[in-house]
């Protein structure tokens, strides 16, 4: 079942990244809207989907949908209620699909032998996964324009595929060595990382509001390790390089988006999603031989015997894929506040939703502690914002 839902999710994101809506003019009794739509099979059938979902009757010029309001009515109730009905929709099944991947991952791991199994087969495997889906979309007639890359390209996207492939194998490791609760509270103060590194290695600089942010952070997660009742120092190490990582990555990715004329090799957002997948497998499969290479026989076994492995690894790995790029959409619609609150939001949800279903520990003190961590998170968001003067 859960497979069935992954290979849905990856179709709906794939279907709805295929366009995106933008309001361009509003009147009393007319709301007009542009489309920019990817010509070809896929984008007929989204855009089929949405015009019923819309109520809209098919139009001769499909860049202008025009829907005429009952002239009737009174002006004032001509106002619509202003919901952004894709964007929901991408935050909808971002939610979705990062609580799947959270669920069917943790499975995978604890059917392979959980931190004793094999976390760094499965980590590598879960992105190829990804490389096969993201290569299928570039193969398929009119699904996705391939990128042009040069030589230079390439070589700016190796660092930033070195660090997804560090971070997606520590934060694999994490939640097979301890409660994915526990480590999903150690990967929220990930941007205490960010401001460390960020500062030593890339002289970025933050203020002091920022840094006092992150004490609310840093005791939270100190306060949910107290009680944490399936603590493990490899799921919390594990975490906090996956989190390493990931603030490097971040770092990396911003210096790759400054190359003139990058963008518009790559193409788009979820090509450059794809391309760093790719990396990201290809600098995994060493660390995949260096860790368990040498049980590689005995995985095939598992593979083989066990159909909980097969099943969870497959799903994880597609769950992973179309959350993320699903993730990398949605917040680049959006504000730096609303970002701040769906992250947060995310958490909160994938925290406690998977707790409940894996039936982990939800100690008070814990969850105490996860409540300051990522309100301290969401408030380091939104600080800056909050305390700069008017103009």
């Amino acid at each position: 079942m859960w497979l069935q839902k992954a290979l849905v999710l990856c179709i709906a994101a794939n279907q709805a990244l295929s366009f995106s809506v933008q309001p361009v003019a509003r009147r009393v009794g007319v709301v007009t809207m542009n489309t920019r739509p990817v010509p070809g099979k896929f984008q007929s059938v989204t855009q089929s989907i949405s015009n019923k979902f819309r109520g809209v009757a098919p139009t001769a010029d499909p860049r202008s949908l025009t829907v005429m309001q009952d002239a009737a009515a009174p002006a004032e109730t001509k106002k619509g209620l202003g919901i952004d009905i894709p964007l929901l929709t991408y935050f909808f099944l971002w939610y979705l699909g990062n609580y799947y991947y959270n669920i069917s991952n943790k499975l995978a791991l604890k059917a392979a032998g959980g931190a004793a199994g094999f976390p760094m087969t499965i980590s590598c495997l879960q992105l190829g996964v990804g490389v096969l889906y993201a290569m299928f979309l570039w193969l398929a007639p009119d699904a996705r324009k391939t990128p042009n890359l040069t030589k230079d390209d390439v070589l700016k996207f190796l660092p930033v595929g070195l660090c997804a492939a560090g971070a997606h194998a520590g934060s694999v490791f994490a939640l097979g060595a301890g409660a994915v609760s526990f480590a999903q509270i150690v990967k929220s103060a990930e941007p205490a990382f960010a401001a460390v590194i960020g500062t030593l290695v890339y002289k970025s600089t933050y203020s002091l509001a920022k840094w006092l942010c992150l004490v609310p952070v840093i005791g939270g997660v100190t306060l949910a390790s107290v009680k944490e009742l399936d603590f493990a120092w490899s799921a919390l190490i594990s975490a906090a390089t996956a989190n390493v990582f990931a603030a490097f990555k971040g770092n990396e990715n911003k210096k790759l988006l400054s190359a003139e004329g990058l963008k518009e090799r790559v193409g788009s957002v979820n090509n450059q999603f794809a391309l760093t997948t790719i990396f990201a497998f290809l600098f995994s499969i060493p660390l995949l031989i260096w860790r368990e290479g040498s049980r590689w026989a005995e995985f095939k076994q598992v593979w083989a015997t066990t159909p909980a492995v097969r099943f969870n690894l497959v799903a994880s790995g597609l769950w992973f894929y179309a959350y993320n790029e699903l993730a990398t959409m949605t917040l680049t619609k959006t504000s730096a506040v609303t970002q701040s609150v769906a992250n947060t939001a995310k958490r909160v949800i994938v925290i406690v939703g998977v707790a409940i279903v894996m039936g982990e520990s939800l100690d008070p003190l814990k969850l105490l502690g996860c409540g300051i961590g990522i309100g301290g998170v969401f408030l380091y968001s939104i600080i800056d914002n909050l305390i700069k003067p008017k103009k």
